[in-house]
Order: structure tokens, then sequence, then C-alpha cells
């Protein structure tokens, strides 16, 4: 169909029609182009719609373009404009008249409309009153679908100015394929979002599962009392630890709220998980969030979940952490590094246990036990005005303090064990551990406590070259053992308060630190000469009280003099590496001399 008023015949005469369709085809593969590459590039859904309004507004002549995009009850829940109120996009799809929208939806075939301003479906709309103007002005809408229903419309008006001819059917056809990519965009991007939700879930159920099937395993072959809690993969039986599980078993059965304190590394989120498993919880979901792995602009969306078009990329609504952890346990690891606009949140739905979602107005509620974990010294953060003081004598009911494995000896080796089957099972392969490597390893200071043990078990297995892991494997035999260089001088922990720390939290009195994997007596002191040490405690050190009457130095020196400042023969004089007399000379800044 072609349009041209009675009134604008005479003022200029049309084009030919074989010109005219030539030049329509170049506009619209070339409007295509343009859009299928916005549509595939990496940008939000809301970008997208914007930007193939703006497109389509350069490609036709038009005086507004909008995109509606409509929810599951089919109301209007993104919208996309060009011209007038372009920069309120909502606003300006609510001029659309709502019959217009309804006949696209219903009939699923476009509507045009020559004359507006004598149609009955803009009868009285103010869709005239905006940018009024004494043209005829004509309305053509397609529907935007997918899976075999309209999700949306896509419409453009046009004024006739009595200079150019416009072909509907032209027109009309050209929408309708940008309508049907669009539609195809948003059903990839919603199903985007679905799938997101789904796997969060999925992985929510098969943890659970995975938990249980853990637990009934284990307490056949257990034959211990709740105390040793092989349920929960906490391993060992040394007193520091069965004093916390007898704490652990006097408060699950509650609601108190528990606060997990220690080192990191030794197993806040296994203690969580039995304490939920002795609870009258147990059978509810146990949800845990880590709190310093969130920035604050996603950890509220993470926590009180979202209503659908509450920001940018919002195709729906969504639980957060609370909701899911109704009727079980939240626990919120690291809560020590949450921001202090955050923790005001935070402790409101703690007391009140009410929230609401971003963006949305309903009030709900959520019934969960918290318990929360933290390696820092929230005392200390309370007196610096970090962290919030009503939120820390909220969350600190029943404190407990996890004891480092530096104070759990006994344990080492039974966990060594445990995380070598484990590391076999997952490789497929059989594996053993050799007497000595499990001495070397009780002797260790493993200031990363339990997870560092893991890494060093796991390191040594996969480098092991048979089914047995030995001596030799380990990294400290080889002089790669990073992890003592990176805590040398520490104390080994982010202090807890003085008030629960027992003694034991300072590094036991030694006459050697290991430092890169290597120590040396100290001449003067109470150590046992370097051949009497295990293997694991030779090599390079500081004497941590400062009492030595010779000092590491005037070894050193001693030794390159003796060795004529040949670095290979002043090791064999200490029994030690090349690379580690190198690595001590440099530490100490001792100048290589030449003869």
């Amino acid at each position: 169909m072609t349009i041209q008023p009675a009134s604008f015949a005479a003022s200029s005469p049309p084009p030919s029609p074989a010109r005219q369709t030539s030049g329509y085809k170049d506009m619209a593969l070339s409007g295509i182009y343009e859009i299928s590459k916005i549509l595939t590039s990496a940008r939000s859904l809301e970008s997208c719609l914007a930007n193939i309004v703006a497109i389509l507004s350069s490609f036709m002549q038009m005086r507004r373009g909008m995109i509606l995009m409509l929810d599951a009850e089919g109301t209007p829940e993104m919208a996309a404009t060009s011209g007038p109120s372009a920069s309120r996009p909502m606003k300006a799809a609510s001029l659309v008249p709502q019959k217009a929208i309804d006949q696209i939806v219903a009939t699923q075939v476009p509507l045009v409309i020559e004359n507006i301003a004598e149609h009955p479906v803009f009868r009285g709309s103010v869709y005239l009153m905006v940018a009024p103007t004494r043209s005829i002005v004509s309305f053509i809408g397609v529907p935007i679908k997918a899976d075999g229903r309209v999700i949306g419309t896509l419409s453009i008006d046009r004024e006739w100015d009595g200079r150019l001819q416009f072909r509907l059917e032209d027109d009309v056809r050209f929408l309708t394929m940008i309508a049907n990519l669009v539609g195809q965009t948003v059903r990839l991007h919603r199903r985007i979002a679905e799938d997101r939700d789904r796997l969060i879930l999925d992985k929510q159920r098969l943890e659970k599962a995975l938990s249980t099937a853990t637990e009934e395993a284990a307490a056949p072959a257990a034959g211990k009392p709740a105390a040793a809690a092989p349920k929960t993969g906490i391993v060992g039986d040394s007193p520091a630890l069965k004093a916390v599980l007898a704490m652990v078993d006097q408060v699950a059965p509650s609601n108190v709220t528990v606060l997990l304190r220690g080192e990191t590394g030794t197993g806040k989120e296994m203690f969580a998980k039995a304490i939920h498993a002795r609870s009258s919880r147990r059978n509810a979901p146990f949800v845990k969030v880590n709190c310093a792995a969130l920035p604050e602009s996603v950890i509220e969306s993470e926590l009180f979940g979202h209503e659908k078009g509450a920001f940018t990329g919002a195709l729906s609504s969504r639980k957060g952490r609370f909701e899911l952890a109704h009727g079980g346990t939240l626990f919120l690891d690291e809560i020590g590094e949450i921001s202090p606009a955050f923790q005001a949140k935070l402790l409101r739905v703690l007391q009140e246990g009410e929230f609401e979602r971003v963006g949305g107005t309903q009030t709900l509620r959520a019934d969960f036990r918290l318990i929360a974990a933290t390696n820092k010294d929230l005392e200390k953060a309370v007196e610096q005005g970090t962290f919030r003081a009503d939120l820390y004598y909220r969350i600190n009911v029943v404190s407990l303090l996890l004891p480092p494995l530096r104070d759990r000896p006994g344990d080492i080796a039974k966990l060594a064990k445990s995380f070598l089957d484990a590391f076999a099972m997952e490789n497929k392969r059989r594996l053993t551990i050799e007497g000595s490597a499990l001495d070397t390893l009780s002797r260790c200071y493993f200031p990363g406590n339990v997870r560092e043990l893991e890494n060093c078990v796991n390191r040594s297995a996969a480098m092991a070259g048979g089914t047995e892991v030995r001596l030799g494997d380990l990294a400290c035999q080889k002089g790669t053992c990073l992890s003592s260089t990176l805590w040398k001088g520490k104390t080994g922990l982010t202090a807890a308060p003085s008030s629960l720390a027992p003694a034991t939290l300072a590094p036991p009195a030694r006459p050697f630190e290991p430092i890169g994997g290597i120590t040396l007596p100290v001449i003067g002191s109470t150590a046992k000469p370097a051949e009497t040490l295990p293997p694991d405690c030779r090599g390079i050190t500081e004497c941590p009280a400062g009492k030595s009457t010779r000092s590491e130095r005037d070894d050193l020196i001693d030794a390159m003099e003796r060795a004529g400042w040949v670095q290979a023969k002043a090791a064999r004089l200490l029994n030690l590496t090349p690379r580690q007399i190198g690595y001590a000379l440099r530490k100490q800044g001792i100048e290589l001399k030449k003869l």
C-alpha cells in the first residue's frame, strides 16, 4: 500500500516504483545488518533495545519509535523509546493506548493505522497530546514473538509532510523482521537468567544430598561417639578438638546464634555444618555466603533477593539467601569484612527477621539460625568504628574459638591420611604415605592450618612418582616450600582478642623457625645439632628469642671463608643446597668476595 494524501499529491512527483523498491531494499538490508551487530554484542537487554530503536530512527522516516516488552501476565515490564519522552521509557510506553497493545497481542498480527486522529483506538488518547502536529500521523505496530506467544510490541509513527511516499506493506515487512530478531534475543536473555537461578538451586540441592550421603556412609564406619564428628569431615581426637566438639554438641540443639572464631584455615565451615547436622534443622537447607567474596553492590541482592526490573539485568524475581535458608541455617563466613553501610541493613534482619527484596515493597519474613565466622579481631574493629557495636553484640552470643593445627599436632597424621584418600579417590589412584613423611609433617608448623596441610598433601601426592608418597616428595625436602617464607616473622594468627585467646595462640618457643623450608640451629642456643634435627628443620633462620651469642650472619661468613667463598663448598659444610646458601646470603646482605 502506497500512501500519499490527496492534499499533498501535487506537491512533488512520486519516484518511479523500481527506484523506490531498490532504495527500500538497500535501506532494509543496512538496517538489519546494523541491528544484528547490536543484538550479538555483549550488552544488557535494556541497552540492546534502546540502541535498536535509535538505529530505526536513523533508517526510517519516523517521528517516534518504541519497543515494549511484556511479562507472562501481559504487563509492561521494560520499554525503549526514541523521540519525545525518550528519557523516560516506561512513562512514554504508557502513552500507547492499551487497546492498540491488546489488539496486537490478541491477534498476533501487525496493526496499521493510516491516521491515528480518526481511528477509534486512539480516540481520546494522551498519545495525541504529546508533540501534537497538524499533519497526518500514521501508526504501525508489530508483535514481538517467542515460543509461539507475543512477548512485546515494536511500533513506530510517522508524520506525512507531503514530500515523501510511504509503502506501509514494506515497512510492516521490515519491522516484522526486526521484531523476530528482538524476540529471539529476549528469549535468550530470559533463558540465561532462568538457567542461572536453576543452577543455583540445583547446586544447593546437590550439596545437601552429598552431605547427607557422606554422613550416612561415614556413620557405620566411624564406630565412635558423636564427639569425633566424622560425619561432617572433622578428623582428629586431640584434647583441643574434643573440647570444641563438646561445645558444638552443647549448643547445636538450640537456635542460639554462634560465632566461630579462629585463624584462617581452621575449618570454620566444617564446624558450622557440624552444628547444623546436630540441630533440629538438620533436614532444612544449609545456606552459606562468603561475605568477603561479594562486593557491596552484589551482596545485598544475594542476601535479600530482588524483584523483576529492580536493576539492569533483573529480568525476573529472585529469592535471596535469607529466603532460601528459611527453616534452616544461614552461615555468614568472613562477616567481619562487610561494610559499615551494609551492617545496618543486616542488623534489622537479624533482630526482626523481616526484610524487603531489592526493588520491592512487600515485607518478607524468614526463620533461620545464624552461624557467623571471622578471623578478624572484632573487638578492635568495634573500637576503631569499622564494625557496629550493636551488630557485634547480636552475633556474639556463643563464641567458639577453633584451635589452630599447632595445638593439635597429634591430628596431623590422621588429617594427612584423610586428604590423601580423598585425592586418590578423586584422581582414581592408589596412594599411601610413608611413615617418615608422616613424622615430618607432624613436626611442621603449618601457619595456614588445616587448609595448608591439605595443599601440602595434594601437592606431594601429585608429584609422587609411584603409589607411595615418600619423604623426598615433600616440598620442604626440595627447598620449594614457600609457605614458611610467607609467614616468617608473623605470630601465626590474625590475633583473636586477648580476652578469648589462650596462651597457645602464640607460636611455640623454638630455637629455629622455618624459612623457605630450611632452618639452621642458632649457635649458643639450646637447639639440637643440625644432623639430629628433622629433615624439614634444617637451614637458615633467626633466633626468635634473640638470645644467641653468635648470629646467623657470622655463621654464614665463617662457612664461606672456610670454603674460599665458593658457595657449593659452603653448602656442603652446612649440609645445605647451593640455592639455599644463595638465598641466605641475599637475605643477610653478604657481598660475595672474589679471591
